[in-house]
């Protein structure tokens, strides 16, 4: 019998991806979708997508939609509280895996798989450990399609900014930038590609260009 499985999801390529591996193995039965929305703004947090856009993702993959709501500027202790109830009603549900889409940080792996642990779960990464660039070239070649929606300017110029991850997005990308953005240089969000029944519909509306991390607002 094939075990339950709930997915991290952030709306953007690395969530999307993993779950489209994760799918092609068919060696889970696929419970939801959960998500960490900033309660002031009704958005993703970090990504700063719309909650209502994860809402039209999940309508297109036809997965249930789970949010776990968090205060912005929120204390570690307050968002592993939350997460912890999150867990424990997934757990009560017949849920016995969590899915990430990270790819490389060995810390965040860590982190989530000791919160994951704690509750009897398991953590699968189905994204762990492959070369970035080969990953976002098959990402590219599949018909995956993604938008920025922020940038670390630090790290990235916003001329990134509200552009489609694409093979001239990724000729300019500079060499010290990971393809992926797995070093947080940019986030995105996934509206369309093989997982969708059908493609999101959304418009680029204003950008946010003010201290380091530099938003696009999609409507």
């Amino acid at each position: 019998m094939k075990e339950r499985i709930a997915i991290s999801w952030s709306g953007g390529k690395d969530s999307g991806f993993a779950l489209y591996k994760l799918l092609q193995k068919g060696t889970y039965i696929v419970d939801s979708l959960f998500t960490t929305i900033t309660e002031e703004y009704s958005r993703v947090s970090m990504h700063g997508v719309r909650e209502c856009l994860l809402e039209k993702q999940a309508e297109s993959l036809e997965l249930p939609l789970r949010k776990m709501y968090i205060p912005k500027e929120c204390p570690n202790e307050v968002y592993q509280l939350r997460f912890d109830e999150l867990l424990e009603s997934l757990k009560k549900e017949g849920v016995t895996t969590v899915m990430f889409g990270d790819i490389c940080l060995g810390d965040v792996k860590k982190y989530r798989e000791s919160l994951i642990e704690n509750h009897g779960l398991k953590a699968v990464f189905p994204l762990w450990g492959l070369d970035t660039e080969d990953l976002i070239q098959e990402f590219i070649s599949l018909g995956f399609q993604t938008i920025t929606t922020c940038v670390d300017t630090e790290q990235l110029s916003n001329k990134f900014l509200g552009r489609v991850l694409d093979a001239d997005f990724m000729k300019e990308l500079q060499a010290k930038a990971d393809p992926c953005g797995e070093n947080g240089e940019y986030h995105s969000f996934l509206f369309d590609g093989p997982l969708f029944k059908k493609k999101i519909d959304f418009t680029v509306g204003r950008r946010v260009e003010e201290g380091r991390f530099h938003f696009c607002d999609l409507e």
